[in-house]
């Protein structure tokens, strides 16, 4: 649900906005509720592992997918996306391929999976599952990108990536806070809970703290990383821009490398920049005296358009990845065994 969350969403104090909202709240919860409960989801043949988030906006669902995909790809299964691809035009079932105009079409986040494993886009995700089954490609497992509340495929591992700063925020549903649903009905859909970035000496109101005591099954824990060359971004002046769910998570991972960020450029989540928004960036950096850098995501929407090619050439991008630590990755990799051992066994005859 791309949307540009209101800031008092994560706010400290109850605001009055929320308090007026919390009615409709209730009523938007009740409602993704009940559809999810009334639907007969689609059994695949395929191991289908989700990677969602219980809040609108972004938490990092997509490099956490990539994690998944290259963990199963190491021990040998042939793993395909499935995700909505949101900003992109295609209702699919399509797979992704590269070509000019191709993030238009797909969307940003699909371009980065398809650079790991083939990616198909589908609003209805029922029929990119059935698409990925009926294919000819070698498919041994799905990774959904997003689609924890949907109810119209069966998981066989969810998994929800929650961010260890914003927590759930004030805790109520659309519009009043960010929550998609109910937040005890949605823990309920999950197996596993990962929280990226947890603050050191959180204390017992953390919310990795807080989900540990409430939630029964594992609470893991991941860091968002940036790539080796993320370390020439020391001591640069840079002028960063981002279309994302939430730019400030970027713009502090900058500082934190060392960049001197002497301005920031905000966009809504999966925006398509226009000729005239190249010219307003290049215009900034040229003022400032720095460079240009942005996320991988919105580079994504950059690449193939001529009227962006020269935004492009004078833009760098910060690469990041999820790091998950040994001890946590090994409870990751047995829920993921688990999974794929269900579903083997699920595909056995019954004894005779």
């Amino acid at each position: 649900m791309p949307l540009d969350e209101p800031s008092w969403w994560y706010g400290g104090a109850e605001d009055v906005r929320a308090r007026a909202l919390v009615p409709i709240g209730h009523l938007y919860g009740w409602i993704a509720e009940r559809r999810y409960r009334r639907r007969t989801p689609y059994r695949s043949r395929l191991p289908v592992i989700c990677v969602g988030n219980f809040t609108a906006g972004g938490t990092g669902k997509t490099p956490l997918s990539i994690f998944i995909a290259r963990h199963l790809i190491a021990r040998g299964e042939r793993p395909a996306f499935l995700t909505r691809g949101y900003g992109g035009s295609t209702a699919g079932p399509d797979w992704v391929e590269p070509a000019a105009g191709a993030a238009a079409r797909f969307g940003d986040e699909p371009m980065l999976l398809a650079d790991v494993a083939p990616t198909i886009v589908a609003r209805d995700r029922r029929a990119g599952i059935i698409a990925i089954e009926r294919s000819q490609r070698a498919v041994t497992v799905v990774v959904m990108d997003d689609g924890l509340q949907n109810p119209s495929v069966a998981k066989d591992l969810s998994i929800a990536l929650v961010d260890g700063r914003r927590g759930i925020g004030n805790g109520e549903v659309i519009p009043a806070g960010p929550l998609r649903a109910p937040l005890d009905f949605q823990l309920g859909l999950v197996d596993a809970i990962i929280v990226r970035d947890p603050p050191d000496g959180g204390g017992d109101r953390s919310v990795l703290a807080v989900l540990r005591q409430g939630f029964p099954g594992p609470v893991l824990t991941a860091n968002v990383t940036a790539a080796d060359e993320a370390q020439r971004l020391r001591g640069q002046k840079v002028v960063a821009f981002a279309g994302i769910a939430n730019p400030r998570r970027f713009y502090r991972l900058l500082e934190s490398l060392g960049a001197e960020v002497a301005g920031t450029v905000s966009f809504a989540d999966h925006h398509r920049f226009t000729h005239a928004d190249a010219e307003r960036l290049r215009d900034a950096a040229r003022r400032a005296g720095a460079s240009l850098v942005t996320t991988e995501k919105d580079f994504a929407r950059l690449k193939g358009e001529p009227a962006l090619a020269e935004l492009a050439a004078e833009t760098r991008v910060l690469p990041i990845a999820i790091a998950v630590e040994e001890r946590e990755l090994q409870r990751l990799g047995s829920l993921i065994d688990a999974a794929l051992q269900g579903v083997s066994r699920r595909r056995q005859p019954p004894p005779r």
